[in-house]
This record gives structure tokens, C-alpha cells and sequence, in this order.
């Protein structure tokens, strides 16, 4: 995708710092324009159209993007906030757990403002942590490959679909490498906590000789190619914008039920433009900023049913299951239960690929 507001494609063009997968600068060419720095997980070509839409009416503004994986912008954040340097003003994460043990740690900013007071509960906390999106978790399949009668509809039904034997799904079940994506061992631990059928599922995934890579788009690409038949806990953002363009791409919000995740936003303590970053973070939640998501399909309402290219249960509410902001997110950052979470892990499904983004 080819923006007009956007100056320098970096990573097109040079090798980009250290750890970052893709840098790019919007905005204002003027060197004398303030910057807001933003790092964030979400793949540029998503979040890119809805910084153009606020850049429009922002004045003279540059928003430097840097796109990074999960587990590297933690330590990255971690790092910055002990030393107490500028990094950047804004982190926008898929990994919610990372930026709960961030604010925890003391590494945010506070922020109140009108949009931040009327934000709903589930999507801040303690004024330091505001969740941005609302993405549902999904499976996805390939329409031709994949017959009516075999799409999964839930948990139960793709445990049916990798128990034979002589399966036809037989390494060709996707789903994302927990070790390498923060977001992928959200989206498992999650699971562990919901699923009755969490143990069955790793099971099967070894038994069928599943596969653990990395990421969403990349798993998408994948399916659609024919390479995988289904893909799991794939997130429903990126699956809608590629299905839009892509009629082989089918897309199941499962019945047992549906994971449904907000990426997190938060100032960074040691932030060099506070009040740019307050400015765009205040875009982002308002009701224009939230339609620029929608545009975007980081905002999906299970109950919209997304022009029915999202294949949802009947009842929506009793599937839904929000992955917190909150305290209970530490849990999964605990170091003895990370070992022993990828242990297991590693029995059922081995060492992934490298990668990590979302």
C-alpha cells in the first residue's frame, strides 16, 4: 500500500534499527514539525490508514512507525524504562499481558482526558493503560479446499477434524508459535484458562503433526495458499481485511467461544512528546478515531456479523470471553508459569519458526 502522506519508507531503503521489522515516517516533511514516535506490533499497512485519517486534521505533524515484535518490544520498553530514556511516546501492543507487567512496573505515564472517561470498563486501567481495538480471535479455512460439512465451527469440531488417523488435516492445521509471539502465548494461556478442551486441543495438534509458526498474516497467507487447510487463534483483524480482497478465505468466530482482544495503548513514562502522544492516543479513542479502526477491521462487533464474511455463533454474548485489562494478566508473565505453560508445549508440538508480530 502506497499512502501519500508517507515520506520515507525506511526498511524499503535502508536496513532498519536494530530489532525493529519495518520503520516508515508520515506526515510532515518540515524538519522543524514535532514527532511522535510510535512502536507498536500491529503491522503497518492495518494501523497506517487510520494515523493518515488523524494526521489529516492534526497540523504540522510527524508520526515516526516503528513496527515491532511482541517479545523484542518488551524488552525494549523494560530497558528504556530503567534506564529512564525517551523511546517512544505511545507503544501500541496485541500483547496485553506485556503492557499490564509495563504499567505495573511503573514504566506509564497517567492520562485523563473526556475521551479517556467515558472509554468502557474493560478497556482501561489505573488511567495509565487503554485498550484500542476490539478483535475478535479466529479460525480461519480455505473455501475450496475445505467443504461445508468439515468447517470447524468449534473447538470440539476441530479436535473431531485432527483425531483420525488417516486425517486429510494432517499437517495442515496452523497456529501461532507460542514460544516466538507474545501474542500467540496470550491467545494459548488464554485458552488454558477457558477451554475444557485446551488439553484435547494440544493432543491433536501433536498427534496431527500441527503447525506452529508465526503470524497472523503470514498463517493467513498460508491458508489461503493451500498449504494449511485451517489455521487456529488467528487474529480476526487481519483475517477480514485479506478475506475483503481474498473470496477462498473463510472466517469462524468459534461457538464454544470467542476470544475477543483490545490492543493496548500507554504513554511511556519516560516519553520525549507527552502531549503529541496524548493527542493522538485521545484521537484514538474518540468516536472518529474508533470509525477509522472499524474502517480499518480493528473494531468488529460479533453481533455486526461483518457483512456475514464473519461466521458467528447465534448466541454472540454468551461466546464472548474479553481478555482483561487487568492485574490477572500477570499471571501469565509469571516466570515459573511461562516454563512450565512452554513445556508442555514443547511436548505436544516442538520448537516453532522464528517470528513475532501482530
Amino acid at each position: 500500500m502506497i499512502l501519500p502522506r508517507l515520506i520515507a519508507c525506511l526498511a524499503c531503503v535502508a536496513l532498519p534499527a536494530a530489532g525493529a521489522e519495518y520503520e516508515a515516517t508520515l506526515g510532515s516533511t518540515d524538519p522543524g514539525a514535532p514527532v511522535v514516535t510510535l512502536r507498536t506490533t500491529t503491522d503497518f499497512d492495518v494501523l497506517a490508514p487510520v494515523l493518515e485519517t488523524y494526521l489529516g486534521d492534526a497540523g504540522p505533524l510527524a508520526i515516526r512507525y516503528e513496527q515491532w515484535g511482541s517479545n523484542d518490544l518488551l524488552r525494549l520498553t523494560r530497558a528504556d524504562c530503567a534506564a529512564d530514556t525517551p523511546g517512544a511516546d505511545l507503544i501500541i501492543s496485541s500483547a496485553v499481558h506485556h503492557m499490564v507487567a509495563l504499567v505495573n512496573d511503573g514504566c506509564a505515564s497517567p492520562h485523563v482526558s473526556p475521551q479517556t472517561q467515558r472509554l468502557e470498563r474493560d478497556l482501561i486501567w489505573r488511567d495509565e493503560l487503554f485498550g484500542l481495538t476490539r478483535e475478535p480471535v479466529v479460525m480461519v479455512y480455505n473455501r475450496d479446499l475445505v467443504p461445508a460439512w468439515d468447517v470447524p465451527r468449534s473447538r470440539f469440531d476441530l479436535l473431531d477434524l485432527m483425531r483420525p488417523d488417516n486425517s486429510r488435516f494432517r499437517g495442515r492445521v496452523a497456529t501461532c508459535d507460542i514460544e516466538e509471539s507474545g501474542l500467540g502465548f496470550l491467545l494459548a494461556f488464554a485458552d488454558s484458562l477457558e477451554a475444557t478442551t485446551f488439553g484435547g486441543l494440544l493432543e491433536g495438534f501433536g498427534g496431527s503433526n500441527a503447525v506452529a509458526t508465526c503470524c497472523s498474516a503470514e498463517i493467513i497467507d498460508g491458508v489461503v495458499r493451500g498449504d494449511y487447510l485451517v489455521a487456529y487463534n488467528v487474529l480476526g483483524s487481519y483475517a477480514l481485511g485479506r478475506a475483503a480482497t481474498e473470496p477462498r478465505l473463510g472466517i469462524v468466530a468459534p461457538s464454544d467461544y470467542t476470544l475477543l482482544l483490545s490492543r493496548a495503548a500507554m504513554i511511556p513514562s519516560g516519553a520525549a512528546n507527552t502531549a503529541g502522544a496524548r493527542q493522538l492516543l485521545d484521537y484514538l479513542l474518540s468516536d472518529a478515531g474508533r470509525r477509522a479502526l472499524a474502517q480499518a477491521r480493528l473494531w468488529a462487533e460479533l453481533d455486526a456479523r461483518e457483512g456475514d464474511t464473519l461466521e458467528v455463533p447465534s448466541d454472540t454474548s454468551a461466546a464472548s470471553r474479553y481478555i482483561p485489562l487487568s492485574l490477572a494478566m500477570l499471571v501469565a508473565m509469571d516466570a515459573q508459569t511461562r516454563a512450565a505453560f512452554i513445556d508442555t508445549w514443547r511436548g505436544t508440538l516442538g520448537a516453532g519458526d522464528a517470528g513475532d508480530a501482530d
